[in-house]
C-alpha cells in the first residue's frame, strides 16, 4: 500500500480543519505529497433581475481570490514545511470536481471531513463527503468532529 499524493479537502469551515492532522499524518507516515484542495461551485443568480444589478463575473472573480488566498493561508497554517504540499482550486460540482482531480493527477487518497458547511442544499441534494465516498475511485479516510458522539435510536 503507498499513498504517493493525498487529497485533504476543505470547504473552509471548522469541521474541515478536523481533517488536517490526520492527512498531514498521513503524509508524513507515506513520504506523500499533501494536496489541500477547494471548490467554487458556481454561482447562480436570480431570474428576476429586479433586486438590483450586481456583475456575476466580479463576484466569481473574488470568490476565487479569496479562496486561493484561504488556501493558500491554511497551508501555511497547518502543514509543515518539511512536506512537499501544493493548493489546488476547483470550480463546478464538488463531488465531481474532487473526483475528476484525483483522477487526473493520480491521488491515492482523500481525506474529508464527515460534516461541512450545511443548509437546504443537504437536504436536497445530499452530502458531498457522501458522494465522494460513494464514487471515488481511491480510499477515503472521513473524519469526524471529535466531540460528536453517535447514539443509537
Amino acid at each position: 500500500m503507498e499513498f504517493k499524493k493525498i487529497l485533504v479537502t476543505t470547504d473552509f469551515s471548522e469541521f474541515s480543519l478536523y481533517a488536517v492532522p490526520y492527512a498531514v499524518e498521513m503524509a508524513r507516515r507515506f513520504s506523500s505529497e499533501l494536496v489541500l484542495g477547494h471548490v467554487i461551485e458556481p454561482i447562480i443568480g436570480p431570474a428576476d433581475f429586479a433586486w438590483g444589478s450586481y456583475n456575476v463575473a466580479e463576484i466569481e472573480a473574488k470568490s476565487r481570490e479569496y479562496a486561493q488566498e484561504n488556501l493558500e493561508k491554511m497551508r501555511k497554517d497547518h502543514f509543515p514545511d518539511d512536506l512537499k504540499s501544493s493548493t489546488w482550486l476547483g470550480y463546478g460540482s464538488p463531488f465531481k470536481e474532487v473526483i475528476s482531480f484525483v483522477k487526473e493527477e493520480g491521488c491515492d487518497l482523500i481525506v474529508i471531513s464527515t460534516h461541512g458547511l450545511t443548509g437546504l442544499s443537504h437536504i436536497i441534494f445530499g452530502s458531498t463527503t457522501e458522494k465522494i465516498v460513494r464514487k471515488s475511485p481511491v480510499p477515503v479516510l472521513t473524519v469526524r468532529d471529535p466531540k460528536h458522539t453517535f447514539e443509537m435510536p
